[in-house]
């Protein structure tokens, strides 16, 4: 027998090797992922947060605005509607917050459409 020819173990070694990279691979673009959806909810929530805030700061100016306004001849109907406006504005922000918890999440989507190819093309290849 001749040096030159390799060992039987020799192609398994590498495709091991090549399954063992193409896992690391897999898991590096899953955990890029998970950082880049967990630091888009944090800014998303962040902007959330002040935006309504400040909608809610203004809506309370303009709702005492009124209620002064009106305090000398309709003081009960400047309240009411005050009141009737906010829980409104607290029911169409129930109402969207549950139709934004029934999306499904689209976290992982790059990474299982990768792993979905790499099955297709190993179905493809052609056997020994």
């Amino acid at each position: 027998m001749s040096d030159d020819k390799e060992p039987v173990s020799a192609p398994l070694r590498r495709l091991g090797a090549s399954l063992l990279t193409l896992g690391r691979i897999r898991l590096e673009l899953f955990a890029i992922e998970a950082q880049e959806e967990k630091e888009r909810i944090a800014g998303m929530l962040l902007w959330a947060v002040l935006a309504a805030l400040l909608a809610g700061f203004g809506l309370l100016m303009l709702l005492m605005l009124v209620t002064v306004a009106l305090w000398d001849s309709h003081p009960l109907l400047a309240l009411g509607g005050g009141t009737l406006v906010l829980v409104v504005a607290a029911v169409f922000a129930m109402l969207k917050l549950r139709a934004l918890i029934a999306q499904p999440a689209s976290l992982f989507q790059s990474s299982i459409g990768e792993l979905r190819a790499d099955a297709e093309a190993l179905r493809r290849r052609p056997g020994p």
